[in-house]
């Protein structure tokens, strides 16, 4: 049974119950709603919400630990042998899935049976060229004990997702007859039923707390074993980034540090000072009628695709800073640097700083700029001296919005300052960031369990913990300048 429909059949017995509680405690008064402790809906939607969540649930529980079961189940039955020198465990069980999901699409295209299926061998058939008929793609033959693995897989998914319709319906059946039983005019179904609101908004807020968590683990450990593998005194104070995937690599992370942060810079020197001027003229010195067409004629800027803004770069943006800033100065020959990429993400981020800056000295009490005005300052004294560092814990958040916005961004980097890992000052040199390689080190045909590849996490664990110092400074800066005006 597919996952939609399945989801559907839960949903439809939520309904079906909804409209049989309200017909039940209907009959059970007669008619007449005065009778019922709370309105008609609530008994309905208690019904609907014992039937459906419980089972959804249940449902997206039985999702996240079904593959790491059968993943143990069937790495169970591989041999040490079957593993090839130099490699992994995980490696075999990717070629496993790899296979199972080529299976999958063989037997769909009519090309085998469950019958041919259960007797196929490596020995007999082309196995290989029948996977690639399908897109799937292995970096060598098929071991005969990896073709049974993948049987053996195949065959544990079908029959766990046949004992997930069960046990998910019964369970949704289950929520049904327990509901619909205690049902009565006295059912303090609204209390019921808003308790139960409150569960969920109390788990929905939970969930960010815990992905976050999630994404931290996953990367810790995947770290961890990146530093088995490859010293952690060459990672932080190599100055060299140079990944062989055949060895000897150098994986320093200065060079991609140092590209990250000049970017930024860039952007940041060309985002805040004009984000912040725009934000001072539409809440302090622009018309109404103004600023109803201006902001959002700025906005349109965040909506815009970062692809384009890559293009705008590649074509526009680099060639001109080439041939009449480079060129001419003697800094370079090349379109593709950090000065391309840093005004164009800067062009981008500005919506960022002044839509929020707007809201925030717009916020200000009107009472501190006529106290201001009443004691004979100006119009520009007022903002300078008065809105202005009231709004600095606001404004102070934009910036840092836009600087994680800024530490975070990959294709406008990739097209406009290159994948240069290097050092260096000359502002229109190539140059790359800890983002950029992140994805080169993670796509390709590479070997998950090699350094060069475990690179990555490593990397994104330091633009955590460079993002969190980041933050904490934000958090400092606010609470110092909000005690001083609340």
């Amino acid at each position: 049974m597919s996952l939609p429909f399945l989801i559907l059949i839960i949903l439809a017995l939520g309904l079906a119950g909804y409209f049989l509680a309200r017909s039940r405690v209907m009959a059970q008064v007669n008619g007449d709603r005065r009778r019922l402790h709370s309105l008609i809906g609530y008994y309905g939607q208690s019904v609907f919400l014992f039937t459906t969540v419980p089972a959804l649930l249940l449902l997206g529980a039985w999702l996240l630990l079904q593959p790491v079961v059968i993943d143990g189940r069937v790495s169970a039955l591989l041999q040490p042998g079957d593993i090839p020198e130099g490699g992994s465990l995980s490696l075999v069980m990717s070629d496993v899935r790899r296979i199972t999901g080529g299976l999958d699409n063989l037997v769909a295209q009519g090309q085998l049976t469950e019958t041919t299926l259960a007797d196929l061998r490596t020995e007999t058939t082309d196995i290989r060229g029948q996977l690639g008929s399908v897109g799937v793609a292995l970096g060598s033959d098929v071991q005969p004990s990896v073709l049974e693995a993948a049987k053996a897989y195949r065959s544990l998914q079908g029959t766990a997702r046949l004992i997930m319709a069960a046990v998910v319906i019964a369970a949704a059946l289950a929520g049904f007859a327990l509901s619909y039983k205690r049902l009565s005019p006295d059912f303090r179904a609204r209390n019921v039923f808003e308790n139960f609101v409150k569960a969920l908004l109390i788990a929905s807020s939970l969930v960010a707390v815990l992905t976050t968590f999630g994404i931290l683990s996953s990367m810790l450990f995947e770290t961890v074993h990146f530093f088995q593998l490859y010293p952690a005194k060459e990672f932080f104070f190599s100055l060299t980034w140079n990944p062989q995937f055949r060895g000897g690599s150098s994986l320093g992370i200065w060079p991609l540090l140092w590209g990250t942060l000049y970017v930024s810079f860039v952007a940041l020197l060309v985002a805040v000072p004009i984000g912040l001027m725009i934000a001072i003229y539409l809440s302090e010195y622009a018309s109404k009628r103004l600023r109803t067409f201006a902001k959002p004629a700025i906005e349109i800027l965040a909506g815009i695709p970062t692809i384009v803004y890559g293009l705008f770069a590649l074509i526009t943006v680099g060639p001109f800073l080439r041939d009449y800033f480079a060129q001419p100065l003697g800094l370079g020959t090349s379109s593709s640097s950090v000065m391309t990429a840093g005004l164009v993400m800067g062009i981008m981020l500005i919506p960022f700083v002044s839509s929020l800056s707007d809201d925030i000295i717009s916020a200000v009490p009107q009472s501190l700029r006529d106290a201001s005005f009443g004691i004979g300052a100006t119009q520009s004294e007022t903002i300078r001296k008065v809105v202005f560092p009231a709004a600095l814990p606001g404004i102070v958040g934009a910036v840092l919005l836009a600087a994680s916005r800024a530490i975070g961004e990959t294709m406008i980097v990739v097209m406009g300052a290159g994948a240069a890992a290097k050092l260096g000052l000359n502002p229109f040199e190539a140059m790359t960031t800890i983002t950029v390689k992140i994805v080169s080190q993670l796509t390709g045909d590479t070997e998950f369990a090699s350094p060069e590849t475990l690179v990555a996490f490593a990397l994104g664990m330091m633009l955590f913990f460079f993002t969190l110092a980041l933050n904490v400074i934000a958090l400092i800066v606010v609470r110092k300048y909000r005690e001083q005006y609340e």
